[in-house]
């Protein structure tokens, strides 16, 4: 089962992102994710997290139903929404609506898509790129000459790559001290593999 979860960062819906939503299996809000859904008209299968950031009259609108209350504050709401559709038996996962507003909630975001890596299929998507969380081995299509980043959540203590510019035989990536930020595809398909850690690719569209 496909899902789409949207969070509560500043965000307006693309065209692509719509169809997604529109489309999806399961489609769960992140607490005020609703309110970006209840925009265009496309109401949730659930509505996840403290509920503290959903608008009244959204609520009303979503149907007390549909409301999955999780008061646990020791997680965030979008990492409440991804433990529920997996809890719903969904295999792979597409985020929206995680990133572009406050730096610290970015980047719990992207650290939650790495804790969810050994259980979900899981990328965040934005208009020009998506973030996919690397935890053994992994395959992208790209269009040659297009940006890829490979970005460490924690030390990597061996990278390879094949198909990139600036290739990777079995360094290691910290945050820290070294990444590689902004390498080049060489090739239309970038392969990327890592012993210990998670690894975050940024891929173009």
């Amino acid at each position: 089962m496909d899902a789409v979860v949207v969070g509560n960062a500043p965000f307006a819906f693309w065209p692509q992102a719509f169809r997604w939503a529109r489309q999806a299996s399961l489609l769960v809000a992140a607490d005020g994710g609703a309110n970006h859904l209840a925009r265009v008209g496309l109401r949730p299968h659930a509505v996840v997290g403290d509920l503290d950031s959903i608008l009244p009259e959204v609520r009303a609108w979503v149907g007390e139903e549909r409301l999955v209350p999780r008061p646990n504050q020791d997680f965030p709401d979008l990492h409440k929404a991804l433990a529920f559709v997996q809890e719903r038996g969904a295999k792979t996962v597409r985020v929206v609506a995680a990133t572009g507003g406050r730096l610290d909630h970015t980047l719990e975001n992207l650290a939650i898509l790495g804790r969810f890596a050994h259980l979900l299929a899981c990328e965040i998507c934005e208009p020009q790129q998506r973030v996919v969380a690397v935890v053994q081995e992994a395959s992208f299509a790209v269009t040659p000459g297009a940006t890829v980043s490979l970005m460490p959540l924690d030390p990597c203590p061996k990278v390879w790559t094949e198909g990139l510019h600036w290739p990777l035989h079995g360094e290691p990536l910290t945050l820290l001290q070294r990444t590689s930020l902004s390498n080049r595809a060489d090739a239309p398909q970038v392969r990327v593999r890592v012993e210990g850690g998670v690894l975050l690719a940024f891929l173009p569209w």
